[in-house]
């Protein structure tokens, strides 16, 4: 077991079979290897719902990420075999996408970066942040498709 006390959600006690381990890190803070995905229990099961990577290493730390598929339907990075090999043996069942999400001030102005996808082995609890060879934006804003999937979920 794990404890943290995080900026957001406190103080956290977390399995350590929930750890995701990024070996090599995550693009830009190489030194933070050990996160837990945190969601929150109102939105459970809703893939379009934001969920949090906590730093294990650093409390002051979350990452916020979604499910690319809510965002873009046929979102299907190619990814080298050389990446994914750390990870574990990879399948279809096992293997887990998010892409990070960048919150500015202006929240018109959200958006996903689709170039540097998070794949985590659910078997493993492995997990790496890489650059895909496909042209994905970094920025792609979201804001109208998550408004539009909040009026869709109302009615």
């Amino acid at each position: 077991m794990m404890a943290v006390d995080t900026r957001i959600f406190g103080h956290m006690e977390i399995e350590d079979e929930k750890i995701i381990r990024f070996e090599n890190g995550i693009i830009g803070f190489p030194k933070m290897k050990n996160f837990a995905l945190i969601h929150d229990s109102e939105d459970e099961g809703n893939p379009s719902t934001i969920s949090w990577l906590q730093s294990m290493e650093e409390p002051n730390y979350a990452l916020p990420v979604i499910d690319p598929l809510t965002i873009e339907p046929g979102y299907n990075p190619v990814i080298e075999d050389e990446f994914l090999e750390p990870l574990g043996h990879m399948t279809e069942e096992n293997t887990f996408v998010l892409v990070t999400v960048t919150v500015p001030a202006d929240i018109k102005e959200i958006a996903v970066n689709l170039k540097a996808p998070i794949v985590i082995n659910t078997e493993t609890n492995r997990a790496g942040q890489i650059i895909v060879e496909n042209d994905y934006p970094v920025k792609y804003r979201i804001y109208d498709l998550l408004k539009a999937n909040d009026e869709r979920a109302g009615d």
